[in-house]
């Protein structure tokens, strides 16, 4: 590729909330990029993953995918653990204080982090490193002249702490540490460019940047990427919400969940979370908009996209097939009753609700006979928070299409 290529194939997906910065951040990585390829050395590149919970999904995998096009591309990636700013928690898409964890919380979680991320990077290109290396060092001199930098009105103009003082929700002044820490991490590295999701614009523009600057380094070149969306095509993909696709389930698990996702999500998630070109992605969404591609297909080759990534051709298209004979070989009928799924309701409501079942006890009992799927799915908790739309199985014959 050359740098114009590279340059376009980088900033894919990338959202910054605002044209010029985006354009400057894009000046800046192609400076960055020409000054590399003169200079014959890679690029320093980060991505840093607190481990508040053992298990990632698809939507942390975005920033790994961006980290895995820099490596393909030779430049140097460390895949950073956040094993010291997981202990304050980071506050930037939250509207209360996150818990703070114990060491040997993280300590924990951290263990099935890297594995996990070697199913996107390349694991011998691969470094990981824990923020504990350095943040453990600091004093508290040192932190104050960190602070030094910043003053209360910048972090109190964040979007989810203004919210906070708005709603009179408490903000501790711990949380105002995590932008210090993570700007912190830039300059222990010495990086040139830092990946991380648009609810890192601020730890990664303003505080990254700023402490680099101010620490006499260049300051980085910040990739923003977009936030995927769950399975439901609308809220972020979290844990909280049930709508997350797992990377550690299985092929036909994470087929069918791509398979369920509304057909408006499709280009989301070819932008954020394939391996496909910009030319190949905007081709994708032509045939589709056009109406040369069927929206089964163009799902289909998408779940098919994901999937492989993760678990191999092979598996890939052995859960292709399973889903096949599932959905379209007449397994599942045309016709079925229709469902308006209503906000909150869980496994349970739903199956007494749209009448797949007379009782509780019966819904009970065939959740665990293992009786109950939604689009192939084997649910598993009655009591959990229904995961999304799609057609919902009860036994071999009935059926109901959730909306």
């Amino acid at each position: 590729m050359n740098i114009d290529e590279q340059v376009e194939l980088l900033m894919l997906g990338t959202e910054y909330g605002d044209e010029e910065l985006k354009q400057a951040m894009q000046r800046e990585l192609r400076e960055r990029l020409l000054l590399a390829e003169k200079e014959k050395r890679p690029l320093r590149v980060y991505c840093g993953y607190d481990p508040t919970s053992t298990d990632l999904h698809l939507g942390h995998t975005i920033s790994m995918r961006k980290l895995r096009q820099f490596q393909d591309l030779g430049h140097e990636v460390t895949f950073l653990i956040g094993s010291y700013t997981a202990l304050v928690g980071d506050p930037s898409d939250k509207n209360k204080a996150r818990p703070v964890l114990t060491q040997e919380q993280v300590a924990e979680n951290a263990k099935t982090y890297a594995e996990q991320a070697f199913r996107v990077l390349d694991r011998e290109k691969t470094i990981v490193r824990y923020n504990g290396e350095w943040l453990s060092e600091l004093s508290l001199v040192d932190l104050i002249r960190l602070g030094q930098n910043f003053t209360v009105q910048q972090f109190l103009a964040r979007e989810n702490f203004a919210k906070r003082l708005e709603s009179g929700e408490p903000i501790f002044l711990h949380e105002t540490f995590y932008a210090l820490m993570q700007g912190y991490d830039a300059v222990a590295m010495r990086t040139d460019v830092q990946v991380g999701g648009t609810d890192q614009l601020f730890n990664i523009i303003v505080a990254g940047r700023k402490l680099q600057e101010a620490l006499g380094q260049k300051p980085l070149v910040g990739i923003i990427c977009g936030i995927l969306p769950g399975t439901d095509g609308v809220k972020r993909m979290s844990k909280s919400t049930g709508n997350i696709v797992p990377i550690n389930t299985g092929a036909e698990d994470m087929y069918g969940k791509v398979m369920s996702i509304p057909d408006f999500a499709m280009p989301q998630y070819a932008r954020l979370v394939t391996r496909w070109s910009p030319h190949e992605i905007e081709a994708f969404e032509a045939g589709v908009k056009a109406g040369t591609v069927h929206p089964r297909d163009a799902k289909m080759k998408l779940a098919r996209e994901i999937a492989s990534i993760f678990y191999g051709d092979s598996e890939a298209l052995t859960a292709e097939q399973a889903f096949v004979n599932l959905f379209q070989q007449g397994n599942i009928p045309d016709e079925m009753p229709e469902y308006a799924l209503k906000t909150g309701q869980s496994v349970l409501e739903v199956l007494i609700a749209s009448g797949m079942v007379t009782s509780k006890n019966e819904g009970r009992r065939m959740v665990d006979q293992k009786g109950v799927r939604l689009e192939g799915e084997t649910l598993e908790d009655p009591m959990a928070a229904f995961p999304h739309p799609g057609v919902l199985q009860v036994g071999k014959r009935k059926f109901v299409r959730v909306k």
